[in-house]
């Protein structure tokens, strides 16, 4: 779904670069790619200049997040996932990890007791099912990868290593 009003590539001066669709007042708005000279990147939707709705963000280290995101931050359903192949599938708000969730280590287990249910920050608060979310967190990471590349196949950097 388009929802700016044009493509267009643009390097800012401290060398960060984004690829995607604008709106009038110039602000990133719609599908895009954005990269940080620090070599982060996210790759999804925009509204006013943040990452909004689905989108994919990656770190130079390989820690990344699939999922929602609402005025730049984690919001909604999503999984962080570790380079160590540690993750978190289940719902964030503001940027941190809140609400229902699953923990899977890098062994893929759960841990004993299951890392199960309500969690506030890094802290399980109540151990119970979160199914519901984490099937939920599941789907956001699918839509968030297909996405990342319906938009990386629109960008010059298509073919590039990035």
């Amino acid at each position: 779904m388009s929802l700016g009003g044009y493509w267009k590539r643009y390097t800012y001066p401290n060398g960060d670069t984004y690829e995607g669709e604008w709106n009038k007042d110039g602000r990133k708005h719609g599908e895009g790619m954005l990269v940080l000279t620090d070599g982060t990147k996210f790759v999804g939707h925009f509204t006013d200049g943040f990452c909004e709705g689905i989108g994919l963000l990656k770190f130079p280290d390989g820690t990344s997040y699939a999922g929602y995101f609402a005025k730049g931050k984690y919001h909604g359903v999503g999984t962080f996932s570790r380079v160590d192949g540690m993750k978190y599938e289940g719902d964030f708000a503001n940027g941190r990890v809140e609400g229902l969730g699953i923990i899977t280590f890098p062994d893929n287990t759960n841990g004993r007791p299951k890392q199960e249910g309500y969690f506030m920050g890094t802290e399980l608060v109540n151990n119970n099912n979160a199914t519901d979310s984490i099937l939920k967190a599941r789907e956001a990471t699918k839509k968030a990868a297909d996405t990342a590349r319906s938009v990386v196949s629109k960008t010059a950097w298509m073919g590039q290593r990035h």
